[in-house]
């Protein structure tokens, strides 16, 4: 999830903790519980910092080794270590189960985005990413958001009110999920290009009844579209990527390393410039409008050495006006 939803969650498993009754008649343990919550629901994306280096070394380890299945006890640890430290009376125990609690909540809400996690390491490095909810879903965090100011403003008691809202945002999932399935199978439906062994990935929007949709076909090409409703639509027929013999050179540089890394979901397309060549990487499952704007791009020149990449997120205006004079297109 987005940064802001993690953050009301910390807060509104704060006010859920009030179910513990240990945590509901000390006033000391619910303080050092709200602030475990609240840094345990933003501790996994620490890795942010990351882009400080640069966006390579970013997009190649967020949400990885910091939402693994390790790190899910290391958070809740330290942090119950650190807040342990400023309230020495309270008990270990249950600051440190909800600290947890929400460390825990925080994987596995991500698990059901499109961006994915590495939550099964040291098991596996593959990106889980179940497509299921949007990265920022506007009834999560209305009805989070909500529910915290219900609770501020002394209108309703913590304890009732998170046990409604926790209930509620567990009957969502369930829907979404579910409902996200039954959409796959209805966009198989609608196909009238269907094959045997066509795969259909689902992606996620803002809108409830929108959905970005990527077919991949048993030749590795993909078909790419949208189904909003029962209406199915492609924008894009039998994609892949090119063969030009830039495209193998590209794959050398970190950046495309790294962006290859993270997704299997990508393209490779080369434009022929006076100078050489730019070779541009999109993952198809992320398509804004008309355009594809997670990518990863290299400039070469004749001899197909680089002289110029970006990886990250750009429109592709954007995106030319950050390539070499020579080579903008």
């Amino acid at each position: 999830m987005d940064t802001g939803t993690h953050i009301v969650m910390g807060f509104t498993l704060a006010g859920l903790a009030h179910i513990d009754p240990v945590v509901a008649t000390t006033p000391s343990l619910a303080i050092a519980v709200a602030i475990g919550t609240v840094l345990a629901s933003q501790a996994p994306d620490i890795d942010s910092v990351l882009r400080l280096k640069n966006n390579a070394v970013y997009i190649r380890n967020h949400r990885g080794i910091t939402h693994s299945l390790p790190f899910l006890l290391i958070w809740t640890v330290l942090i119950t270590a650190a807040i342990s430290l400023l309230f020495r009376d309270v008990s270990v125990l249950h600051l440190g189960m909800w600290t947890g609690i929400a460390v825990c909540v925080h994987v596995f809400s991500d698990l059901f985005n499109t961006y994915g996690t590495q939550a099964f390491r040291p098991f596996t490095e593959k990106w889980v990413s179940w497509n299921i909810i949007h990265i920022f879903d506007p009834f999560i965090f209305g009805s989070h958001l909500t529910a915290i100011l219900l609770w501020v403003l002394g209108m309703v008691q913590p304890a009732p009110l998170f046990i409604v809202l926790y209930s509620s945002t567990i009957c969502y999932y369930i829907w979404r999920t579910i409902h996200h399935y039954r959409k796959t199978l209805e966009a198989a439906r609608l196909d009238a290009n269907y094959q045997q062994g066509d795969t259909y990935y689902l992606i996620p929007t803002v809108s409830l009844y929108h959905w970005n949709i990527v077919k991949l076909q048993q030749d590795g090409s993909y078909d790419i579209g949208t189904l909003n409703r029962h209406l199915l639509h492609w924008n894009h027929r039998s994609v892949t990527s090119s063969t030009h013999e830039a495209v193998e050179h590209s794959k050398q540089h970190p950046n495309v390393e790294a962006f290859l890394y993270f997704t299997s979901f990508a393209i490779a397309d080369v434009e022929d410039v006076d100078n050489g060549y730019i070779v541009r990487w999109t993952d198809v499952r992320y398509r804004h409008r008309t355009q594809y704007p997670f990518v990863a791009v290299v400039v070469m020149d004749n001899q197909y050495t680089p002289v110029g990449s970006y990886i990250g997120w750009l429109s592709d205006e954007k995106m030319n006006a950050r390539l070499p004079v020579n080579y903008s297109t």
